[in-house]
């Protein structure tokens, strides 16, 4: 123990007697770490705030859209070919209420909702000067149902504001605050004007819900102008759109369903209606699926990359050695003087083994603080949580020190094997 601390104070001093030269030599360490754990908290953070989003809206809800027909049985390449389609979907493409109404009743038993909703507008609420930005979105009852929606005052939609499509709305506390000052009691049955491309509705508010800033995009936004969700009934909404029919939506399967099973039988019943259909099949998936699949890609890809950033590292352990073999002929008398002196040479290649770790795990250390913090920036950037990699960073520091000992020990061996004679008479 004495031996390995006088040889820890010895490293110091030769890095301390030339700085410059140190840090030259940590560069290649600290950008090839730094590189890692940067990549790393962000393929982490993306994988957590995904899993938190869509564990946000049940485990147990299972997402049917329509997708195109391809030959292709992965589910999730189907549903991203979906998302990226350019042309819209024809009417009869895609899902009726009938259809809907039928696969309720007969897997009434496995459904506990089905949530419809129609794809959001974006609009402004307007009020003498005052405004307020928001998306309108049709929605039914399953909707509370299948999605955590916070009410802070009022009340959500009756069945007959359903049926009939009255023009009501739920609103956020950011619209209340934009709008009314804050004052709840003033907004419940206040009617409202509503600007949609264009067109103008008036709806009379009857529920307010707490938003909660959650993403970095509206944190760096005044509070003015942030937009949120403003619900209508869903019968209202295709009243004003004359759209009945729609391209996705989602079931909430009873506790102690097998929602993957459901799934199956699922896409099994819409076969049915779209056998024929040569263009178009409806495909379904879970929520705790679509983590995993997501979670799964995240990696491979955040693995990847940092397969290509550990590079770096390689090369500044070659950096390392170069130096460290500059230092052993700088240094030869002095090698020269302590063999001469006693030391075995055990003791000498375990010295420079030393200082090169030294040099290692100082340029981890600080390409780990670099990386976190770099990571941490990208993921606010992005507008999600940073999660730092603990794994990342345990890897790493394991990991400076295979470098400072493999890229350590040629130099240290040849300063060990060196002849005293020879030294002592180097100049």
């Amino acid at each position: 123990m004495v031996m390995l601390w006088e040889n820890i104070k010895l490293a110091f001093t030769s890095l301390l007697a030339n700085k410059m030269r140190a840090l030259l030599t940590m560069l290649g360490i600290i950008i090839g770490i730094a590189s890692v754990i940067a990549i790393m908290t962000v393929g982490d953070s993306l994988i957590n705030y995904i899993s938190e989003e869509m564990n946000s809206m049940g485990a147990n809800n299972i997402m049917v859209s329509v997708q195109p027909r391809t030959d292709e049985d992965n589910m999730f390449n189907n549903m991203m070919a979906g998302a990226m389609m350019m042309d819209p979907i024809s009417e009869q493409d895609k899902i009726t209420p009938e259809m809907l109404e039928k696969l309720g009743e007969q897997y009434s038993d496995e459904i506990k909702a089905i949530t419809i909703y129609d794809d959001p507008s974006s609009g402004q609420v307007t009020q003498d000067k005052k405004y307020a930005n928001v998306y309108v979105t049709g929605i039914n009852i399953g909707y509370f149902v299948s999605t955590e929606v916070d009410m802070i005052a009022g009340s959500i939609f009756s069945q007959r504001d359903l049926e009939e499509g009255r023009p009501v709305t739920i609103v956020s506390s950011i619209v209340v605050e934009n709008i009314f000052d804050g004052d709840m009691d003033k907004a419940l049955g206040s009617t409202i004007e509503v600007s949609v491309d264009g067109r103008y509705a008036e709806y009379t508010i009857i529920g307010v819900y707490d938003y909660v800033v959650q993403d970095m995009s509206a944190m760096m936004q005044s509070r003015q102008d942030i937009t949120t969700n403003m619900y209508i009934p869903y019968r209202t909404s295709i009243n004003q759109t004359h759209n009945d029919n729609f391209t996705n939506f989602y079931v909430v399967a009873n506790n102690g369903v097998d929602s993957d099973l459901l799934a199956k039988k699922i896409e099994r019943f819409f076969e049915g209606y779209y056998r024929n259909n040569e263009d178009y099949q409806v495909g379904a998936f879970n929520m705790q699926t679509m983590v995993e699949m997501v979670g799964s890609m995240v990696g491979m890809v955040t693995t990847a990359i940092s397969i290509v950033a550990a590079i770096a590292l390689l090369v500044g352990g070659i950096g390392v050695m170069n130096i460290m073999l500059v230092s052993i002929t700088e240094r030869t008398r002095e090698i020269g003087t302590r063999k001469a002196l006693g030391a075995t040479n055990g003791s000498i290649r375990i010295q420079f083994i030393v200082e090169a770790i030294i040099i290692c795990l100082m340029g981890g250390a600080i390409g780990i603080l670099l990386g976190i913090l770099g990571g941490e920036a990208a993921a606010n950037l992005l507008g999600y949580p940073a999660t730092p990699s603990i794994s990342g960073i345990i890897t790493s520091l394991v990991f400076s020190m295979i470098i400072g000992v493999f890229f350590g020990y040629y130099p240290a061996n040849k300063a060990a094997k060196m002849n005293p004679i020879d030294a002592l008479r180097y100049e």
